[in-house]
């Protein structure tokens, strides 16, 4: 009984995670904190931001939280992904070192 239990359990808990993976802008290993951390604030269990390739891997519990809210929170520290930009004045507070260059918008084209 007790393992029948045991493997119910892990069956409810293995159909709430997700992963994703989604491209995100910057640099430096300041970068890669910043960007990890926000993701977790968001419900990822687990985040990993290679600077080389600039794409996110997270883990989290789809009933808790989504890929696209990882990516507006990561968006609203500064950083640009590959669905949401971020805000103007939330990009120029980033350092220096972490600043990237930005495409332009259909607005900022125009």
């Amino acid at each position: 009984m007790a393992v029948l239990l045991m493997s119910i359990a892990a069956n409810v808990k293995a159909q709430g995670d997700s992963t994703a993976s989604f491209k995100v802008w910057g640099n430096c290993e300041s970068c890669k904190a910043r960007i990890e951390k926000a993701a977790k604030a968001a419900g990822a269990t687990k985040a990993d931001w290679s600077e080389e390739t600039k794409v996110i891997q997270v883990n989290f519990n789809s009933s808790k939280t989504s890929s696209d809210k990882i990516q507006q929170k990561i968006a609203a520290i500064g950083h640009d992904t590959e669905k949401y930009r971020s805000l103007e004045n939330s990009y120029n507070k980033l350092p220096g070192c972490c600043k990237y260059e930005r495409e332009a918008t259909v607005s900022e084209k125009q």
